[in-house]
């Protein structure tokens, strides 16, 4: 994926359109005891749950484990403000292998 190194959009500090210089940073993965990634569990079935709530007992593993890896990660690119100097992120990522600045 090709990303132009400047790029003129919206600062949330200046509340103006303005030159950004663009970097790419490391994706941080959300930390598992985040009391978001418990809830995802519970709704799997794995972590601590509420017992089977009348239901019988649950399926094999093999059924509802999610298996296999992404292939690539998320961009996170982040925009350096040419006036103000302040850094923001990109809303969302997008899938890519490689990301080349041009």
């Amino acid at each position: 994926m090709k990303v132009p190194k400047n790029v003129k959009t919206h600062c949330p500090y200046c509340k103006k359109h303005t030159e950004h210089k663009v970097t790419q940073n490391k994706r941080k993965n959300a930390s598992s005891l985040s009391y978001g990634s418990k809830v995802r569990a519970r709704r799997r079935g794995k972590a601590r749950g509420f017992g089977n709530l009348g239901r019988y007992s649950k399926p094999a593993v093999t059924q509802f484990k999610m298996t296999g890896k992404k292939t690539t990660k998320k961009t996170d690119l982040r925009f350096e403000c040419k006036e103000c100097k302040k850094t923001h992120i990109q809303g969302k990522g997008v899938r890519a292998k490689r990301v080349e600045f041009v």
